[in-house]
């Protein structure tokens, strides 16, 4: 079987794991702030907060923002739920902005367009979610200057593009935005089998996010409303949620960011690889914007449908029929039951409505072979109905 994506774990990883597991801390202990400290030196970034998922870091983002009801998040539609269901814990409402069709991220002038109309309706979003889709990097300097042109705050949700670059610097600098959120889940870039981080340059979002995720309880005499009764003294001083990070899991990104920038090379070496078997097939392989680096988390192609000799539902049978586990990124949110009894139209994405007609994920992760690649592109090329260009 080749799947879609897959962890890589080394020796070190797992001596890494056992020795936190002959410590005498499971969780709370000295590796988390190791491991925040190693991203965030990694990523130029100020402060880092890890937990337990990508999704719980979206939730305390959106918190520390102060979202609440009444509030508006736009986002893309083609991404995981959780980038639009952040909004939604915090009970404000969702929107989408249509896709760009070289880049499949949030398209800059259908953001522009909407933000104006917006404008003169009153109806201006809170906070906007850009996603770098399969470690693509958004147009960030755009985005940015148009919160500021309209007033919104930017969560960068970057589960997919730990390690990529974006003009002169690393995603999760947070340059251009106010929060930066990974994702460190098995199939992603590196993991810590399930995790997330928030970074941010703005402590009082970092304080704010880090007592959020440990029960919006305190131990900081500054943040109290009476001084101590004594050192085992603590408070809860908000509603805050159990969303920590244990240091086993901790133990293994920490191990895994001493190879992060070769896992994205060899991930660049497979997306070129692949580059070269396609070039006379119909398919349209991933664009690149020569301005950024991506992390290559996806390799997505756009199949053109019967007319250029291909059924994409076909392919996706046939291909995981030979064990080649295809996948899809992503179902558009507004066609999922939950979005779609809150009235959005498929007319209004026309963009990823195409995208989500021809797209499907191909196989790619460090240990992905030269072999198993032509072994993807063959079956592809020799399936029934497929036209056959070399």
């Amino acid at each position: 079987m080749i799947p879609y994506g897959r962890q890589s774990i080394s020796e070190s990883d797992i001596e890494a794991v056992i020795e936190v597991l002959r410590s005498d801390f499971l969780t709370q202990g000295p590796v988390v702030p190791a491991f925040e400290e190693a991203v965030k030196t990694y990523c130029g970034v100020e402060y880092a907060v890890a937990t337990n998922s990508a999704t719980s870091a979206l939730h305390l983002a959106c918190l520390a923002l102060g979202l609440g009801p009444g509030d508006i998040v736009w986002t893309t539609p083609i991404t995981f739920v959780a980038s639009a269901n952040c909004a939604l814990y915090c009970g404000a409402k969702v929107d989408f902005i249509d896709i760009d069709a070289l880049s499949y991220n949030m398209s800059i002038q259908a953001l522009k367009e909407k933000l104006e109309t917006a404008q003169k309706s009153g109806g201006l979003p809170k906070i906007v979610i850009p996603v770098h889709l399969s470690g693509q990097p958004c147009d960030m300097a755009e985005i940015h200057a148009l919160g500021q042109q309209y007033d919104f705050k930017i969560i960068e949700d970057a589960s997919h593009a730990i390690g990529a670059k974006y003009q002169d610097g690393r995603i999760g600098n947070c340059q251009y935005s106010d929060i930066t959120v990974f994702s460190f889940h098995p199939v992603k870039i590196i993991t810590t089998g399930e995790g997330g981080m928030a970074l941010t340059n703005n402590l009082k979002l970092a304080a704010h996010m880090s007592r959020l995720r440990s029960h919006g309880i305190t131990r900081s005499p500054h943040e109290m409303t009476q001084i101590p009764d004594g050192p085992w003294y603590y408070q809860q001083i908000e509603l805050g949620f159990n969303y920590r990070l244990t240091d086993i899991q901790a133990a293994l990104g920490l191990s895994q960011m001493q190879r992060l920038d070769e896992f994205v090379a060899r991930r660049h070496v497979i997306a070129e690889e692949y580059n070269k078997l396609f070039k006379d097939l119909l398919v349209t392989t991933p664009w690149q914007n020569p301005s950024s680096l991506s992390s290559y988390h996806l390799y997505i192609v756009r199949l053109k449908g019967k007319k250029g000799g291909y059924d994409r539902k076909d392919v996706f049978e046939r291909l995981r029929s030979f064990g080649i586990m295809v996948n899809l990124h992503y179902i558009p949110l507004y066609r999922q039951p939950y979005f779609e009894a809150m009235g959005f139209k498929r007319e209004d994405f026309p963009e990823s409505e195409a995208y989500y007609r021809e797209a499907i994920s191909l196989p790619i992760y460090p240990g992905l072979t030269e072999a198993q690649q032509v072994e993807v592109v063959s079956r592809m090329q020799n399936l029934s109905g497929f036209q056959t260009l070399f």
